[in-house]
Parts: C-alpha cells; sequence; structure tokens
C-alpha cells in the first residue's frame, strides 16, 4: 500500500457511532482540530438495534451527557416519538427517562451538528492502522494509504472491529446493519500489546407493521407531558407514537426447543460472550423453562417507515425458524420479516489495559471509548465518547484530565467498574451498581455536573449560571417552607388522613409534613400563602430533597469516608513486586493494572483488605523516608 500525507490534525477520532461523535464533538468544542473518520457516512450516530435512549439507569447516563455540554439529551429530544419516565411508583433514586426514537431523524440530526462544527472534519475511510513512536501515538493510516498525522487518538469502533454476523449455520463478515466490518484495525492493536477479548452481542427481527394485528396487542402510551432529556430544554413538542406490548406462548416455546439443533448459540458455532443481561430468545426459553410465556415490545423505528423493531425477541437461529416462532404469537399469525435477527461477533480490548482518563496505558495519547471497551448500548458508549473527548484534548493541552470517580456520577460507575474489574460479556450500567444511587439521581444531574462541564470548556458561563440560581432557589424555598406553619385545622386533618396518614395535634411547617411519604406539596399547596409563586418545575426537586433529606446526609458521610481512599493517589513508578507483605497475586494485579488511588486499588479482583494495608503501612513509610532526606 502506498502511503502518503493527508493532513495534519491535533485529533482522530475513528469510528462515528454514538461514542466517536461525542468524542469529536467533545474535542472540537474544546478548540482542538479534530478528524472524524467512519466507515461509512450514512451510518454516523446509527441505531443498529432498539430505537430507543435512555431506559433505567442508562436515562442516568443521557443526563449526566447532557449536564457535561454532551450532544446524545438534545438530539433526542429533538427526534424522539415517545417519552415515558420509568419506575415512578418506585422511589427518586430509580426514576429513569427514556424515549423512543426515530432513528432515522436521529442520525440526520447528529450528521447536522457533526458537519456544522467548528475545528471538526468528517472523512468516510477506514483506519488500519496506527503510527506510534517511541510509546506515543502520532498518527493514523487508512486503508486508502491516507496518513493523518496528529497529536492524540480515540479508537471507538463499535462491533465492527473484525465483525461477524451468525444467522443460524450463515456466518460472514459484515458489521451492525448490514455495513463492512473493519478487519484490519484489531491486529494492530495486538502488536502493540493489547490484550483482545471476543465479544458478542445481537438483535431482533424487524418486521412489516402492516403484518402485525395491532387490535390484539395493548397499546403503551408515553407520558402526556414529556419530560425534556436536555436540561436546556424548559419543554419538549409532544408526540407520543404508542408502542405494543404483546406476549409468547407454550407454542412459541416449543418451535424453540425442536430447533435448538439449529441455534448457533448451543452448537457452538458462536465463540464470543453475549450480555446476560440482554439474552437471546432461545437463551431465555431455555434458562427460565418455567415461565409460560415472556413480554414483547413492538416499537415504532420511525415516523416515515413501516418497520417495527421487536423488543425481547434477540436471535441467531435460521431464517425460517425466527419466521415459524414468531407467527405462533397472538397478533402475529401474519407476519413479515423485513430484516432477520442475527448475532454479530466482533473484537474489543481488555479495559483493563485503561487509565481512568481512558487513555490506554501501552501508548501514550491513544483513548478508546464505547464497545471497543466491552461495554454495551448507546449511552454507555456516548458517555465513554465524551470523557475520552475532553481527556484527549487534556492531554495534549498537558493538563489534568477529567476523572469522574463513583460517588460523582453513573459515568463514574461506568468507567470505573469496566477499567478497574474488567469485563468478561457486554457490560451495561444498572442502578445496582451504583453504590450512591440516592444522591446520583438524574434530576440533579445538571446540580452535580455542570460546573465541571463549564470548567472543563463544554458549557457556557450562562448554562451554569442558571444551574445556579437553580440550586439557590430550590435551597431558597427549602428554608421557606420550614416557615410556613399549617394549623390542625379539620379541613387540615381531612386531607391528611385522606392520604392514608395520621392527623396533626399540633401546628406543624409544610417541611415536616413533606417529609411523611404520603404527602406532597399539590395536596398542600392552598396552605401555602406564596404556593401560587412557586416555580412549578421546582416542586419535585424540592419534595425529594426535602423527603429524602435525612438519608441524603447519610450518603454524604458514606461518601466522605469513599473518598478518603480515593483521594490516596499511588505513585505511578510504584513497583509492586517490592511492597512488603502484598501477596503474589495481588503484586501481579497491581503491576499491571497500575491504579489510580488505593481506593481503585482495593476494587481491583484479587486484591485482599491486608493487600491494603500492606501498601498503606508502605506509602506511609515512604512518606517518611521522603522527609527525613529533605
Amino acid at each position: 500500500m502506498e502511503i502518503f500525507e493527508a493532513g495534519n490534525y491535533d485529533i482522530v477520532v475513528i469510528g462515528a457511532g454514538h461514542a466517536g461523535v461525542e468524542a469529536a464533538l467533545a474535542a472540537a468544542r474544546k478548540g482542538k482540530k479534530t478528524l472524524l473518520l467512519t466507515l461509512h457516512l450514512d451510518a454516523l450516530a446509527m441505531m443498529p438495534c432498539n430505537p430507543s435512549i435512555g431506559g433505567t439507569g442508562k436515562g442516568h447516563l443521557v443526563r449526566e451527557i447532557d449536564a457535561l455540554g454532551g450532544e446524545m439529551g438534545k438530539n433526542i429530544d429533538k427526534t424522539y416519538i415517545q417519552n415515558k419516565m420509568l419506575n415512578t411508583a418506585k422511589g427518586a433514586a430509580v426514576h429513569s427517562l427514556r424515549a423512543q426514537a426515530d432513528k432515522e431523524k436521529y442520525r440526520v440530526e447528529m450528521k447536522k451538528v457533526i458537519e456544522k462544527t467548528p475545528n471538526l472534519e468528517l472523512k468516510q475511510q477506514q483506519a488500519v492502522s496506527l503510527v506510534v513512536e517511541d510509546g506515543t501515538v502520532k498518527g493514523v493510516i487508512t486503508q486508502t494509504g491516507a496518513k493523518y498525522d496528529c497529536k492524540a487518538v480515540i479508537i471507538c469502533s463499535g462491533t465492527y472491529l473484525k465483525g461477524k454476523i451468525i444467522i443460524g449455520t450463515t456466518s460472514y463478515e459484515g458489521g451492525p446493519g448490514g455495513l463492512l466490518p473493519a478487519n484490519y484495525l484489531s491486529e494492530d492493536l495486538k502488536k502493540h500489546g493489547f490484550d483482545i477479548i471476543r465479544l458478542k452481542t445481537g438483535t431482533p427481527a424487524r418486521v412489516n407493521k402492516r403484518s402485525i394485528d395491532f387490535s390484539k396487542l395493548s397499546p403503551q402510551y408515553g407520558d402526556a407531558v414529556p419530560t425534556p432529556f436536555s436540561f436546556d430544554n424548559e419543554e419538549v413538542e409532544v408526540r407520543n407514537v404508542p408502542c405494543y406490548l404483546g406476549y409468547t406462548n407454550e407454542k412459541t416455546h416449543e418451535v424453540i426447543r425442536q430447533n435448538l439443533h439449529r441455534s448457533p448459540l448451543y452448537s457452538g458455532m458462536i465463540e464470543g460472550v453475549g450480555p446476560r443481561y440482554c439474552p437471546s430468545f432461545e437463551d431465555k426459553v431455555v434458562r427460565f423453562a418455567d415461565k409460560e410465556r415472556h413480554q414483547l415490545f413492538v416499537e415504532p423505528e420511525g415516523l416515515d417507515t413501516d418497520e417495527v423493531y421487536i423488543q425481547g425477541m434477540s436471535s441467531s437461529l435460521p431464517e425460517d425458524v425466527q419466521l415459524k416462532f414468531m407467527r405462533t404469537i397472538e397478533g402475529f399469525e401474519n407476519v413479515e420479516i423485513m430484516r432477520s435477527a442475527y448475532a454479530i461477533e466482533y473484537d474489543a480490548i481488555d479495559p483493563t489495559q485503561l487509565k481512568l482518563s481512558l487513555e490506554t496505558r501501552l501508548v501514550k495519547g491513544l483513548f478508546t471509548a464505547g464497545q471497543i471497551n466491552g461495554t454495551s448500548g448507546y449511552e454507555e458508549a456516548a458517555a465513554q465518547g465524551l470523557i475520552a473527548g475532553i481527556n484527549a484534548s487534556c492531554y495534549i493541552d498537558g493538563t489534568d484530565p477529567l476523572i469522574l470517580d463513583r460517588s460523582t456520577s453513573y459515568i463514574g460507575v461506568l468507567i470505573d467498574d469496566i477499567v478497574t474489574k474488567g469485563t468478561k460479556e457486554p457490560y451495561r450500567i444498572m442502578t445496582s451498581r451504583v453504590e450512591y444511587r440516592l444522591y446520583l439521581r438524574q434530576d440533579n444531574a445538571d446540580r452535580r455536573l455542570t460546573r465541571l462541564g463549564y470548567e472543563y470548556g463544554l458549557v457556557s458561563k450562562e448554562k451554569y449560571e442558571r444551574v445556579l440560581k437553580k440550586e439557590e432557589d430550590i435551597n431558597s424555598q427549602i428554608e421557606r417552607l420550614k416557615t410556613v406553619k399549617i394549623p390542625p385545622t379539620k379541613e387540615v386533618n381531612e386531607i391528611i388522613s385522606s392520604r392514608g396518614t395520621s392527623p396533626i395535634s399540633g401546628t406543624m411547617s409544610i417541611y415536616d409534613l413533606l417529609k411523611r411519604p404520603q404527602l406532597d406539596y399539590s395536596c398542600l399547596r392552598d396552605f401555602d400563602p406564596e404556593g401560587g409563586n412557586m416555580d412549578e418545575k421546582l416542586i419535585p426537586l424540592v419534595e425529594i430533597e426535602i423527603k429524602y433529606e435525612e438519608y441524603i446526609k447519610k450518603q454524604y458521610a458514606q461518601i466522605e469516608k469513599f473518598r478518603q481512599m480515593e483521594t490516596r493517589l499511588l505513585p505511578e513508578d510504584i513497583d509492586y513486586a517490592t511492597v512488603p507483605n502484598l501477596r503474589l497475586e495481588a503484586r501481579d494485579k497491581l503491576n499491571r493494572q497500575r491504579p489510580h488511588n488505593l481506593g481503585q486499588a482495593g476494587r481491583i479482583s484479587g486484591v485482599s483488605p491486608s493487600d491494603i494495608s500492606a501498601l498503606v503501612v508502605h506509602l506511609a513509610k515512604s512518606q517518611r523516608e521522603d522527609k527525613n532526606e529533605d
């Protein structure tokens, strides 16, 4: 291949999926001359799987991306067709926003943003190798021989690296959505010392909505008053296209059981490890053999297409079997498949080879984000892309990277999990992974993270000041409600009793009454002299802070203890083989993963509390010796 000089950039981003677009936008918005390479311009920000953004845990990520200055929340607000707040019957900590997307409009709108962003160039090219000199990345070479010199590279390759599509006994090289795979870059990564892992994911069939009898299914609407993902949007246009709920049955399961011998999942044809939290339909039938039925959701792919997505029925069975089992489902008797379900295998790197900044420890200036790091999902990818874009810029500037720890954000939990613990299957964020989820709610993502977005140059001063004013207003209203007293009148007690809580015998403040789970501000508003002046959007935020105040205080105390370990930084040049009393396994793991601080060291599998104690003693001794030398 003849190599030619094609241009010079600060940062080259490889891949324009959800990680790549956030990485490129962050870098360009921070003033870095950025090149975004993609295998196909029409696949930028494509949704190859479910046509939705957000969901349990994932909605938190999107809100945090927005608070830090990312684009995903803004883009889904422009292109959603149904919007719903999930888990509202539970506590505020697990409320999560989810939106059905018009997937084609989502892609088109994101491409517009990319094309109009200063400092950012977009090219259709396949990166095949890195230029590395003295352990530092210096450029990227494409399949056509173009060599782009740069100071940093961010790889956001999604599921394209040596992608293989599997449908029954048929397999062929391919990327998601019928696109070409990227067959060369993973071999180049191996040359630079990276451990490559093989993962698998899959997607359900897309069927023609005109072939479904919707009268046999249950419509599922979104919220009548939609909640925007982006904190920049006070409100969004109401769109409420229904999804539909259906169920499999024993006939469906019997077709699966009769054809398991044709499943590549059970024949051994699939090598990659799939996500346990999103199993294929045939796997669900086997693992949950006692269940008489499984849910499925019919989700529109957009306003201008008859394709619908069958959520809950991911499969790699042959096409004829897919059609056969689907036609046993009520409402699907005459269903026609437009795109078959398939499994896809792909290469990823072992994410324990990364720093918490998402820079690799093997090559300076090389960052990775998204599914190449072993994660699953658009939201997880976008979150990593944003952080990688910020930190690649910081690397060039020689400034400290943005490192979010587990007490700051869901993004911090996500990155800490994959970097510290690694993963053997596609990782997805869940609220159960988040220790401080009562504090890390989606409603306060702006108040938690906008300051950082402003400090790192992605949030305007105007937006930051709005968030400061919002925080001030919330605190002001809380203090005011402490002073608003309600007497134990008959009218008051009738209202209180009707909510299932005991009447009051003496005067109480609205603040104290709101601590009762049964009461909300709406039933007490008439007794507040200034109730008519209170901003409607502040009311739920004020209620949350009051109701959970004591629990949040306890969580703050836990966070302080956590941060004591996180602030104990470990020397970059420490040789763990020389630390007395460390077990052999701990020495090997610590030398390999090079943790940033004591807290991270303690979360590495194979490092015990006694090993941490040995490290603490060693660090204290080293500090005393350094002082004596001074």
